[in-house]
């Protein structure tokens, strides 16, 4: 069987959920939390390892929560994202209080990942069938054209949206199944008639059936060499005023399509994303765990 890992980006607090670590918070009809069915449908697709990426401080508390489960039931890898870690040559400014981003986050995977892998957030509920796609794609021989053939999840707008406020998606640009760009898009919000942006007093509706990034990306160990090596040119390239700034994984994606090293096939799913955005979401998220659980799409207790 070939080896496939899941790696789980858990190192961020959510400031607009309020107090508490959001990643950590029981959902499920059992106590479960989204990190939970996360790895179900990850395994159940045919993933056979666990990466989790966590801040240092977290450790305890995250094994006891979550991982010592997870050590039963498949292999799993501790990693850690902080502040100071950073390639030789270069230390933490002085002011910078948070870690530098998803980029960061999944290179610092780097060390145990030999296998291709999926990245996906703590936070996110994603549904079933783009684990199952991504990791048929993950194990597919790709072509040997000297570029790096990765993926994504592609999700329609209209299933990633909050009744509480709103959110901010990456709207995809595709030409014959392959990602060229993606569009920041902010302020985006619910409405009877779908969904609109509104930004700068500019309101603009949005085809919900349009396809958006959802950070969950099928990746390879080649692909790590080059997150490593933008890395020191991100920081590299770092005036005094962009201190705060991150080094973000689509953002490299969108580099890499545009200089032509990359092909990124963008791989639909139709399942209904949801997650904890505000604490008002995580109401509706017990409600529809309860429900997928009285459907029998998952057990009651998903791990007895």
């Amino acid at each position: 069987m070939q080896k496939t890992a899941l790696v789980i980006m858990a190192a961020g607090i959510g400031s607009r959920f309020g107090k508490g670590i959001k990643q950590l918070a029981p959902v499920g009809p059992c106590g479960e939390i989204i990190m939970d069915y996360s790895i179900h449908d990850a395994l159940e697709a045919g993933f056979n390892k666990v990466v989790f990426i966590i801040r240092k401080d977290l450790e305890e508390e995250f094994r006891k929560v979550i991982g010592e489960r997870i050590e039963k039931i498949t292999e799993v890898e501790y990693v850690f994202q902080e502040l100071d870690d950073l390639p030789e040559g270069f230390s933490k400014p002085a002011d910078r209080t948070k870690p530098w981003g998803t980029g960061q986050a999944v290179l610092a995977a780097k060390k145990v990942l030999d296998e291709p892998f999926i990245v996906i957030n703590a936070d996110d509920y994603y549904g079933k069938e783009a684990y199952v796609k991504v990791h048929d794609y993950l194990i597919q021989e790709q072509l040997k054209d000297g570029k790096i053939h990765i993926c994504m999840a592609g999700f329609r707008l209209g299933n990633t949206l909050s009744d509480n406020g709103s959110v901010t998606r990456g709207i995809c640009n595709i030409e014959n199944g392959q990602l060229t760009g993606v569009t920041e898009t902010h302020d985006i919000f619910k409405t009877a008639a779908g969904a609109e942006s509104r930004t700068d007093g500019n309101v603009k509706a949005l085809d919900v059936k349009d396809l958006v990034s959802m950070n969950m990306w099928g990746l390879t160990p080649d692909f790590m060499e080059i997150l490593e090596k933008g890395f020191v040119e991100f920081l590299g390239g770092l005036t005094p005023d962009e201190i705060k700034k991150e080094y973000l994984l689509p953002e490299l994606v969108d580099r890499l399509i545009k200089n032509g090293s990359a092909k990124v096939d963008v791989l639909e799913t139709k399942d209904t994303w949801f997650g904890v955005t505000y604490q008002e979401d995580k109401e509706t998220v017990m409600n529809a765990f309860k429900d997928l659980t009285d459907a029998g799409v998952y057990p009651q207790g998903l791990y007895k």
